[in-house]
């Protein structure tokens, strides 16, 4: 069963972001990606298995994106190089149409939030999908998980934002 998600994105950021995919380490890693691109994000997530909402909640978003990357005021494509800690991480993406998602990261024994599967990994399957992006992960540095994770998120709000910015 999948969870059925909903997404609204709005590059003005004019206020407060609203995440509520039931998996509390998403939602937080979702938040962070929003203000590291300074846009408002709204996603919720109808419950499910955690494992199906991670995957449902990059779909929704990247449903919610895909016209932003694709208008003609935006480049549909952008890149972002983040800091969280001790993990630095680079995040390229292209509005190519052919979803692929290549990573040096390697999070498959990583239990982020009880999950049984690499979150960063479902997440972004879901996002090139729904959005059409060609997405590149870099992780140039990084020790701990939660702070690799982060890195991640944060460098692809990075990345969204610069493709989605107006010329």
């Amino acid at each position: 069963m999948t969870g059925e998600a909903a997404a609204r994105v709005s590059l003005a950021g004019e206020g407060e972001s609203s995440v509520a995919t039931g998996v509390a380490v998403l939602d937080h890693l979702l938040a962070e990606l929003a203000d590291t691109g300074g846009f408002e994000l709204r996603l919720e997530i109808a419950p499910a298995e955690p494992e199906a909402e991670v995957g449902a909640a990059g779909a929704a978003l990247g449903e919610a994106f895909a016209p932003l990357l694709t208008s003609a005021a935006a480049p549909g494509r952008g890149m972002g190089v983040v800091p969280a800690d001790e993990a630095l991480a680079m995040v390229v993406v292209e509005a190519s149409g052919r979803p692929l998602v290549m990573s040096n990261a390697d999070l498959t024994s990583t239990r982020a939030g009880g999950l049984q599967t690499d979150l960063a990994a479902a997440f972004l399957d879901g996002l090139a999908e729904a959005a059409g992006l060609t997405i590149h992960v870099r992780l140039i540095e990084g020790e701990d998980s939660q702070h690799v994770l982060s890195a991640i998120f944060k460098a692809l709000g990075a990345a969204l934002a610069d493709a989605c910015a107006e010329a």
